[in-house]
């Protein structure tokens, strides 16, 4: 069992809002998070699985179901299967305004989940359970294996490389024709596969709508559509970019990213370093490591950009408040950084506070007066605030 780092966030949430989101990816260990949970909360609680026949039948009439059971905790799983619940939950916490009356466990972000932000509004409070963190396996295993084999704990915790290959080929096997279409998402199996092996091609890189939509046979809004099913279950980071205040031609267009690089290796065939070593996606999945590393620490803490001009400065990522750049962050495959014209130009046009080059094991140092360069892990534990 790893320790998530979310707990006393979860608690806390738990202790004030009426109703608690507990939203991810399928298998990053929410029910797992739930059940540990349990032991933690100072009122009796009830576990539903709505995936189960025998634990949907209890709320064949959910009003009278949680009547009976007024002073529990209720832990619903895969809520997105039910999402009629919702307007019944607000009635339910309209008429006994409580602390800690139900966890609600799904697999889809607030937007997939028909009604809820809606119906719940001011009674609820999200929380994301990524993939394992690299703060929570460091005593674990080594960030390498991490950024490798990806943070699902299933996979990360097996020492076996047959089994995780086919684990991987069964979650995207079940993400395509389960859970997308079960979210709303409708559409020939190949072809999805397809978009996901072209979002693996194009990691790191630029959104392109129009031109994966012609390699699809599609039209650009659908594309546009699949994309945001993807990232709303939590398959996919699309990073915005930073534009407000800069008075230069913007590449104004999204960076897409995997958010699990074990993923993104399992559908690139590169599943060890030495396979990795020369693959071109070698940088870009270091980048989408980085990010995602950086975006479970923040949640919604500060917005993620990235910053790019037409003329070529660029950033590759920002962490903002509001308006203000609090961090330009470059990110390297290196142990010795180079700082480049482009990167110069793009932190005297950002203006940020604190400005980074982020490598996998670097020392730490100054590379110039306001740029420092610092490993990871360095950066997580004692720069991100």
């Amino acid at each position: 069992m790893i320790k998530r780092s979310v707990i006393n966030d979860v608690l806390e949430l738990i202790s004030f809002f009426p109703v608690t989101g507990l939203l991810g990816a399928r298998q990053v260990g929410k029910t797992t998070f739930a059940k540990e949970l349990i032991s933690l909360i100072d009122k009796e609680c009830i576990y539903i699985d709505l995936e189960y026949p025998d634990d949907l039948a209890k709320l064949t009439e959910p009003s009278i179901f949680f009547k009976q059971n007024e002073g529990k905790c209720i832990i619903i799983d895969e809520v997105q299967r039910m999402p009629s619940l919702f307007p019944i939950l607000r009635a339910v916490v309209d008429q006994k305004r409580e602390a800690g009356r139900f966890i609600l466990l799904g697999s889809a972000s607030p937007d997939l989940i028909r009604d809820s932000s809606e119906s719940l509004a001011g009674r609820i409070a999200y929380r994301e359970i990524a993939t394992l963190n690299l703060l929570e396996i460091e005593s674990v295993n080594t960030q390498e294996y991490h950024w490798i084999t990806g943070g699902f704990p299933e996979v990360f915790l097996s020492k076996k490389d047959k089994f995780k290959a086919l684990w991987y080929q069964n979650f995207i096997q079940t993400y395509i024709e389960k859970d997308l279409p079960q979210l709303g998402l409708r559409v020939d199996s190949l072809l999805l596969r397809n978009f996901l092996m072209m979002l693996a091609h194009n990691n790191g890189n630029i959104w392109n709508a129009s031109t994966i939509a012609k390699s699809l046979g599609v039209t650009s809004p659908t594309v546009q559509k699949y994309l945001s099913f993807l990232e709303n279950s939590f398959m996919i980071t699309v990073l915005p970019s930073f534009h407000i205040n800069v008075k230069k031609r913007i590449v104004k267009a999204p960076k897409i990213y995997y958010r699990d690089t074990g993923i993104l290796h399992y559908l690139h065939k590169t599943p060890s370093l030495e396979d990795l070593q020369g693959h071109p996606v070698i940088g870009s999945s270091w980048e989408a490591y980085v990010i995602e590393q950086i975006k479970q620490l923040v949640q919604n803490k500060y917005g993620m950009y990235f910053y790019r001009t037409h003329r070529g400065a660029e950033c590759d990522l920002l962490l903002v408040d509001g308006t203000k750049v609090v961090y330009s962050i470059e990110i390297k495959y290196s142990s010795a950084p180079k700082v480049t014209k482009g990167h110069l130009i793009s932190i005297e046009d950002v203006n940020a506070e604190q400005n980074f080059m982020i490598t996998p094991n670097s020392d730490e140092y100054l590379i110039k007066e306001h740029i420092r360069v610092c490993s990871l892990k360095v950066f997580l534990k004692n720069y991100l605030k």
